[in-house]
């Protein structure tokens, strides 16, 4: 996908996020997020919207803490999300295609990377925000799922933060049906391995469309199917929280 296209998701994600924050209230609990309420939702989301726009917009190379209002609720805080979500999508659409600042995983260009991470990153945290509201979340593209399902097992879980490990060598598939989008995740006492193709054998699958699986690695819904060993899919589950 090109930035524009990330640009577009991003402020439609947080339009949606916004409206069904508002829809919930600040006091509503989020059941995909376990102990937060929608104005612990608001406070990080919208902090981390300010957080990436600093980078971009003052060209910031080293990595800075990220800091959650604490005072902000109520229409007030529904206010303040709106607010950062405007200036990040402003930051990143008028920003220098070459410019020059901080990025956590590997992407083409700054300005590519945080497109596509905040796109993401709202998109998960829209869904989080509907599931506080009720009803049924607002669907993706499966060719948005399928670089969301890219980004965690080849960016996020190659890091040396991941959890996802195993005291020896196992091998976990993943299949979007839809797009035929293929992943081998290569597990071991080290940090996963992440290659896209269908490669060796594999001793547990996780499959489905596109847009399930997506939210299924993010852990906001079931997974749609594993064959094999299911021991490693509960591990995905019980170690691969971001």
């Amino acid at each position: 996908m090109e930035t524009a296209e990330f640009l577009e998701a991003l402020q439609t994600e947080g339009r949606l996020l916004a409206a069904a924050a508002e829809e919930a209230g600040t006091d509503a609990k989020v059941p995909t997020c376990p102990g937060w309420q929608v104005r612990d939702l608001l406070r990080h989301t919208g902090a981390v919207h300010r957080w990436a726009a600093a980078y971009v917009a003052e060209q910031i190379t080293e990595r800075r803490p990220l800091v959650e209002p604490t005072d902000l609720d109520g229409a007030e805080l529904i206010a303040w999300y709106r607010d950062s979500h405007r200036r990040l999508v402003g930051t990143l659409a008028g920003a220098s295609p070459g410019v020059e600042c901080f990025t956590f995983l590997p992407a083409p260009s700054p300005l590519a990377f945080w497109a596509r991470r905040q796109a993401h990153e709202t998109a998960v945290h829209r869904v989080d925000a509907e599931s506080a509201r009720g009803g049924s979340p607002t669907g993706v593209t499966a060719e948005f799922a399928t670089d969301g399902i890219d980004e965690l097992l080849r960016g996020f879980h190659a890091r040396s933060r991941s959890r996802v490990r195993t005291p020896e060598p196992r091998v976990l598939r993943v299949r979007a049906q839809d797009t035929g989008a293929v992943w081998t995740v290569r597990l071991s006492p080290e940090p996963p391995v992440t290659t896209r193709d269908a490669s060796g054998a594999a001793e547990c699958e996780l499959s489905g469309p596109a847009e399930e699986l997506y939210l299924a690695l993010w852990n906001r819904a079931p997974l749609p199917n594993a064959t094999g060993d299911r021991s490693l899919a509960a591990l995905w589950r019980e170690a691969s929280a971001i």
